[in-house]
Order: structure tokens, then sequence, then C-alpha cells
């Protein structure tokens, strides 16, 4: 049997490797006042948290700290969790080239028990979104935050500001849930998109307001098991699967439900796009249900002929299979006279398309539907008539 001193240095060692480590950017050199180069405090912070074997917690305190594009790496980390709590501003330079040429602006990679809780993200796209739609030579531009290859990932009240190109990028992960995050930025900003999951499986995202100029969510290849509800968009292009067949050989997307969603003066509402060329991927077992819609231009909508601004397009026939989609207690009004489009692959239809309890007016006047290549069925109240 052990001695009683071994018991208790086994306790002590075991309560401090189980004790959180916090560190905090100021004790590092950042400066909150948003013009101090924080970068490297930061990096700092997380060679750190990195090399430590407790749980970590890095503290972002109140304030405005001017940050360059970093990566927070786990793949050589002693413990692959690590929380951050962010009470202030994470601001990007005012010359949108320091990070424009990047992906990311802030990048999360091989990760397991990630938690990002708070903190505002500005950063500063207007004038790049200017630059680019001057017809100048302008860098692509930076996604805000990215997550990438990591597990059990919690991202809570975070703040996106006037992003440089997408907000939120959520690639290669699993287990993901994303909550009281507000986007923001001006509806005519290019490649705004809110929040983009692809290439992942279990995600959540609840209780969020985004207002942008592209889509409020995007849902890429290869995203299976996507719960969306209790989300406010607008402005924007709405909640989009796709677009898919970029590619020949591409995964699917499978078991998306977006519910109770408030869509407000955006140009689409819920909407499944693919490019008009040959590819193997999918779309099946989605869910729109309890769907409010405010003046929104495409109330619902499935675009097998996708193709924006109408240049380059493939102007083939699309070789994704749409199926087993439901849209269930739609309701509210269009900004067009069509509420309901379904313009399917000629080669391969859309089928188990089902509409219940749809109600779209258009000018206090029912709304019209239009079908191509699209075969379901109908239940409940439907305003407009069906068209399958």
């Amino acid at each position: 049997m052990p001695s009683p001193v071994l018991i208790i240095l086994l306790l002590t060692l075991s309560i401090s490797l189980s004790s959180a480590q916090t560190y905090n950017i100021l004790s590092y050199g950042a400066k909150p006042d948003g013009k101090t180069d924080s970068t490297k405090a930061l990096a700092a912070v997380w060679a750190k948290a990195c090399a430590s074997v407790k749980a970590v917690t890095i503290s972002i305190p109140k304030g405005r700290f001017l940050l360059r594009s970093i990566v927070f790496d786990g793949a050589k980390c002693k413990r692959k969790s690590v929380t951050f709590r962010i009470q202030g501003t994470l601001v990007a330079p005012s010359d949108y080239r320091v990070i424009g040429n990047g992906n990311y602006w802030i990048f999360f990679q091989h990760l397991d028990g990630l938690s990002v809780y708070g903190g505002v993200l500005d950063a500063q796209g207007a004038s790049l979104w200017s630059c680019k739609k001057s017809g100048k030579n302008c860098p692509s531009g930076a996604t805000s935050i990215g997550f990438q290859s990591s597990s059990n990932v919690v991202i809570s009240g975070l703040t996106s500001l006037n992003s440089q190109m997408f907000h939120v990028v959520i690639n290669g992960c699993r287990n993901v849930n994303i909550q009281g995050v507000k986007v923001s930025a001006d509806g005519n900003s290019p490649n705004t998109d809110g929040i983009h999951v692809q290439s992942s499986s279990t995600v959540s995202i609840l209780n969020s307001k985004i207002s942008t100029g592209d889509d409020c969510v995007s849902i890429g290849p290869g995203t299976n098991g996507l719960w969306i509800e209790n989300v406010a968009c607008g402005p924007g292009h709405g909640i989009s699967i796709g677009s898919l067949g970029k590619e020949s050989v591409e995964a699917g997307v499978q078991n998306v439900t977006v519910k109770t969603a408030t869509f407000t003066g955006t140009e689409n509402g819920v909407r499944i796009k693919s490019w008009a060329r040959p590819s193997n991927g999918f779309a099946k077992n989605i869910r729109f249900q309890h769907c409010v819609m405010n003046n929104v231009q495409n109330p619902i909508v499935i675009d097998q002929n996708y193709c924006p601004s109408n240049e380059n397009c493939p102007n083939q026939v699309s070789g994704i299979k749409i199926s087993d989609v439901m849209f269930f207690d739609i309701h509210g009004t269009s900004a067009t006279q069509v509420g309901v489009k379904f313009d399917c692959s000629s080669k391969k239809p859309c089928t188990g398309i089902r509409l219940q309890d749809v109600k779209l007016t258009y000018r206090n006047k029912p709304a019209m539907a239009d079908c191509s290549h699209a075969g379901g069925t109908e239940a409940g109240f439907q305003q407009p008539n069906s068209c399958l």
C-alpha cells in the first residue's frame, strides 16, 4: 500500500495538472491601444500555452489590439485543448494588403477541445471592398477566422465585423458548436459569407444574427450533420447549400436542418445551388422548417443552373443529385412574383421534394411557383399552389 506522503504527492500532482493555467497577453507586451502590433505577444502566449501540460486559458482583456495574420497550430502542442477568453477587440491593420494576400487572418488547426468565448474581430475590410469594386488589381482578401482539422470546438459570443472575405470558416472539423455569434458587414460587400461550413460533421449554429454581403450561412461539399436554429439573416444572400458541382468528383451534403430562421430583405431565403456541369456530388436529407420571409427576393429556391453575374457559365447540365428536401412552415413576403422556384437538373431531376404549410405573398397577393424537373409531394396549406 502506498505511503500517505506518496498519496499526498500524487494528489497534489493531479490537482496541479488539472488546474487551468491562464496567460494574459498584456504580460507578453501586448498593448490595448489599437496601434501597437500585438502579433508577437500573442504568438509568445501561444508558444507558452502549447508547451503546457495543464489546461490553458488565453486571456485577451478589454481594449483594441492590433493583430496581423496569426496561426494557432496544435499539431505539436502537449495538450490539444485550449480556451480563449476575449473581452477586447482584435483589429486588423488598416492597410488591407497586410493580411489580404493570405487565406486567413486568424487560423486554428489540429486542435481538440478548442473554445473561443466572446471578443470582437474587426477586419476593417471596407477599403478592400472598394478596391474590388473599382476594378483595380486587389488581393482576394483573408477570411477573418478559420478552424481546420479540429474537433470539439466551441465558438460562443463572438462578433465579426467587416471581414475582407468570409467571416468564419469551418473546414474538416468534427463536433463544432457555434452560438450567440454576430456577423456584420455591408449588404454590398463582396464574398463576405457569414459562416461557411465544409467537409465537416456534427456542426450546430444557434442563436446568431448575420448581416453581410453574401450568404449568411454557406454549406459546402462534405458537410454531414449540420443543425442551424434561431438565426436571423439579412441583409445577405440567405442560407445556401452550395454552390455544389465546382468539381467533377465531390463529396455530398447530407443531414442538414435549418429551423426557426428569419430572413429580412435578403436576395434568397433557403437555397440549394449547383453549377450546370457534370459532378458526382449530391444533397440529400435536407430540412427547412419554421422560416419567416420578410421581403425576400427568392424565398424558396433550388438553382441547378447557378452562375453568378452570368460570367464564364459552364452551360452544361448539373450532375448534382438533389433528393429528400422538406420545406415545412415557410411563410412571409416575397419581393418578386415567384416565391418558389425549383430549377433542377434535366439529367438528375430533383426527387422527394416535400412542401408543407407554405404561405408566401407578393404585394398582398399569392406568390407564384415555377418548377423544372422537380418531383415530390405537398401537404397542408399551399400558397402559391404547388408546381410539383
